[in-house]
């Protein structure tokens, strides 16, 4: 039914401004040839017209997730409108069902906060929010962006480590009861996670390396300045395994709710929030990653596959959070 009514209303955009897609594609080519921020009144408007339409979307995609049954499977209530998969439909989805939960949030690793978990939920549901990430041109770009006075957004330059996570969120007034904490920095997840005490979430999204697998709760070692492109040339060492963030959340008493299609993102909420949705264990919620975006030493796609991906980086290090210990992944994972 809202398949049919979006329908002509995509037409309708489309015939007044032209294929959304083609605009996207355009200002994103125009930013990534330029290392400034760029102000046109033509990009602006672009940006505008094709956000209204995403917006008005987004609301009839959010009124039929928010109707689904509580044990409905993650990937059905999946849309996206700012996200990067389909988190912004689940997350929707998981607000249906829990009871007073606080419209507040805290994202980091957003870059430029264009694709991002939380956006769609600063726009649509007007929540409060505090969004980071390390790069200065990140942090200018969203300040830049409407976005940064037309909702109640506080953002912050930090390259976030353990140590220094619980002062960030102090500082920057969140303290307490918050609604949803996302977690995506490409390195020391878990370890972040870990460390964060001064904010009680009810709902963590933490991002998982499905490379990893299911059989090994395992983390890179913590290591304060991780950078995962200069960790490894392949993109693919970086984070932790979705049993490490299962056993993180268990310890932390949160249910596990799954994982989006993509094998990404983890969705965990908190035992005590009075939340009717159904948990799943580990095996069944787990989601093995459909894509490839390993590279070479050239920095090119090499679309490793399979086993292909922890060959690529055998050599690399990895905790087990269970037994203590530090080895290879060839160790590890006993490749031959």
């Amino acid at each position: 039914m809202l398949k049919r009514l979006a329908r002509p209303i995509v037409h309708y955009f489309n015939r007044q401004f032209g294929d959304v897609h083609n605009h996207i594609q355009t200002v994103h080519q125009i930013f990534s040839e330029n290392s400034y921020p760029i102000n046109t009144h033509f990009i602006q408007d672009t940006l505008n017209r094709d956000e209204r339409m995403m917006m008005l979307l987004g609301g009839l995609y959010t009124a039929r997730v928010r109707a689904l049954p509580p044990d409905t499977p993650l990937h059905e209530a999946e849309f996206s409108v700012f996200s990067q998969t389909g988190e912004d439909g689940i997350i929707q989805f998981l607000l249906a069902h829990i009871p007073n939960i606080s419209k507040t949030f805290i994202e980091f690793g957003v870059e430029n906060y264009v694709e991002a978990n939380t956006r769609f939920l600063l726009k649509h549901d007007y929540w409060r929010g505090l969004v980071m990430d390390g790069s200065d041109a990140a942090v200018r770009y969203i300040q830049t962006d409407p976005i940064g006075w037309q909702r109640d957004l506080t953002v912050k330059r930090a390259f976030i480590t353990k140590e220094n996570i619980n002062t960030l969120i102090s500082e920057a007034g969140f303290a307490g009861e918050i609604g949803i904490l996302s977690v995506d920095i490409d390195g020391n997840d878990y370890w972040v996670w870990d460390a964060i005490d001064v904010v009680q979430p009810t709902i963590v999204i933490c991002e998982y390396n499905a490379t990893f697998g299911d059989q090994h709760a395992i983390t890179i070692p913590y290591q304060a300045d991780f950078v995962r492109t200069k960790a490894h040339h392949s993109n693919l060492y970086f984070g932790a395994s979705l049993p490490a963030l299962y056993q993180l959340a268990q310890q932390k008493g949160y249910d596990f709710i799954g994982c989006n299609r993509m094998g990404c993102n983890a969705f965990f909420v908190r035992k005590d929030s009075g939340h009717l949705l159904k948990p799943v264990s580990l095996r069944a919620g787990f989601v093995s990653a459909p894509f490839s975006e390993s590279r070479d030493e050239n920095g090119a796609l090499s679309f490793l596959k399979g086993q292909q991906k922890l060959l690529q980086i055998a050599n690399c290090l990895v905790y087990d959070i269970n037994t203590g210990e530090t080895k290879t992944i060839r160790e590890q994972f006993q490749l031959s």
